[in-house]
């Protein structure tokens, strides 16, 4: 219910993001913690931050924390790069931060319009507006979500101490009905009154429950403390930026899931733009996966954001890649010719679809990388790096091996060219079969692949593209799509005692014993 609830909403947060007066578009980030330079653009009003630890999330959210002119002046000394990224840098000895120029840069919708603007850092931190004279920093409320660390007895101990000793009076500040509500739709409470204890600029929250007990924030379980802190904060808040680190912490997976549908409304409703960071696969599926944002830094130290691919490199971020053999191919035809061996592979095998899943839509050129931070995450073992059959000698497997140093495995589609032209050949080789398969006559497949080559053998175009062409004028008319045109041909080819797919197949049935013998 609350998966099929997040899919409903995913259409209206991204509908609202031309509808919102303030928008932050894209940060870039040079020279700042180690990062030589990051770009980040933001689709939706909510985005969530994903990557392991030191990949930079936090360094992320404190950057985009200095997009704004902040109004009050406390607010403005706060979100400022000199106050966010401080140095120590004492006046005399050794140990001192090195200093290095920075950049942060941002990009914005606003009421008059797209806006940019520069923080720049050479001794100290200065803005530019790249030449617009008169440009000042776009205004708009920002919220930093930041959690009071009560599990410290220390820390504890020194805020009842300042509690109780303090000269001022005590402060007894309500919560509001709709932060009230907030915390009420996740946590199994309700309550009959929550105060913010204010005393000497201490604050302790106090809990009274209909008909239960009552209790101040020391005696709160870590989820609840969580929720009610993250309702007074924001529940309130309209037309603003939300930054929230680690938004997951002390929650359940249900309640995160909760959580993040409740903030996609309340953007709906109050025009707020969410930006969290995450350890959480939780969070992240609640998102729409143009949504979220994944970090990796490399052995090297740069930043660079990943692409979930069909969230098959969510999945080994996040320690999942073990519920199934993972493969990682360039293409929907790629895809295609797969899932076809894999329908003669499966029932000879008596393993089940759920065990197998694909990724897709990344070019050969990219697999190093993807194979780097599988590595990184300890899932090398459990991918297949399947390339299509005309990069068989352009070096890329040795690529990969450079990267991890030791190989993977990598395989190839059947063919010395790209799948679409041996599906077409395929196609004409096996022509009665195929026929069957299609629900068509012989003589009719034959003719109508005569007459396409006859109007496209002469293009200009590449083969690839030219085979692609025939493939969709080919499928249409008989009620197929290309993909299932690919599949058939490939199960087709699949099954056939000394066809093109059997090495293929060999390697795909080696491939599936080794993860089931290691995993299941």
């Amino acid at each position: 219910m609350i998966e099929r609830r997040l899919r409903d909403l995913w259409d209206s947060v991204f509908a609202k993001r031309p509808h919102m007066p303030h928008f932050l578009t894209q940060v870039r980030l040079r020279g700042i913690r180690g990062i030589k330079e990051l770009e980040v653009d933001f689709m939706s009003p909510v985005v969530v931050i994903g990557g392991g630890n030191a990949s930079g999330k936090s360094t992320l959210l404190a950057a985009i924390a200095c997009a704004y002119d902040v109004p009050g002046a406390q607010h403005r000394a706060f979100f400022h790069p000199a106050t966010l990224f401080a140095d120590y840098r004492p006046r005399q000895g050794a140990y001192k931060d090195a200093r290095a120029p920075a950049t942060i840069e941002f990009e914005y919708s606003t009421p008059d319009g797209g806006r940019a603007m520069r923080w720049q850092r050479a001794s100290g931190w200065r803005q530019t507006f790249y030449g617009r004279r008169h440009a000042v920093q776009p205004q708009r409320p920002v919220h930093m979500h930041l959690m009071p660390n009560l599990d410290d007895p220390a820390e504890a101990r020194d805020l009842v101490v300042g509690m109780m000793q303090g000269r001022a009076a005590t402060q007894a500040s309500p919560l509001t009905l709709w932060e009230m509500n907030f915390a009420e739709k996740m946590l199994p409470f309700r309550y009959s009154e929550v105060v913010d204890l204010v005393r000497d600029g201490s604050s302790l929250l106090f809990a009274r429950q209909t008909g239960g007990a009552a209790y101040s924030e020391l005696h709160m379980a870590a989820g609840e403390r969580a929720i009610l802190r993250l309702s007074q904060s924001i529940a309130d808040l309209h037309d603003a930026l939300v930054l929230i680190d680690d938004v997951e912490a002390g929650l359940h997976p249900w309640v995160q899931q909760l959580l993040m549908a409740h903030l996609q409304q309340l953007s709906l409703l109050n025009n707020l733009q969410f930006i969290v960071t995450t350890h959480s696969p939780a969070v992240l599926e609640s998102v729409h996966p143009l949504a979220r944002v994944f970090l990796e830094r490399d052995s090297q130290g740069q930043v660079a954001t990943i692409t979930p691919y069909q969230d098959i490199v969510q999945d080994a971020l996040y320690g999942r890649a073990r519920n199934a053999l993972s493969l990682l191919c360039e293409d929907e035809a790629a895809e295609a010719i797969l899932h076809g061996i894999f329908d003669v592979l499966f029932p000879r095998l008596r393993i089940r679809r759920e065990s197998v899943r694909i990724g897709r839509d990344t070019g050969a050129s990219e697999f190093p990388g993807h194979a780097a931070a599988f590595s990184k995450f300890g899932e090398i073992d459990n991918f297949v790096f399947v390339l299509d059959g005309d990069q068989r000698d352009r070096g890329v497997e040795a690529k990969i091996a450079e990267r991890i140093g030791r190989n993977a495995a990598t395989l190839f589609l059947p063919g010395e060219d790209a799948p679409e032209v041996w599906v077409w050949r395929m196609l004409r080789s096996s022509l009665d079969s195929m026929a069957a398969q299609l629900n068509v006559e012989a003589a009719e497949l034959a003719d109508r692949l005569d007459r396409l080559d006859a109007v496209f053998d002469l293009a200009s175009e590449g083969p690839a593209a030219i085979a692609k062409v025939k493939l969709e004028n080919l499928a249409d008319p008989l009620g197929w799509d290309v993909p299932d045109l690919c599949q058939v041909v490939a199960r087709v080819e699949a099954g056939r005692r000394g066809g093109e797919c059997q090495t293929l197949m060999r390697e795909l049935e080696r491939a599936l014993t080794k993860w089931r013998k290691e995993y299941v």
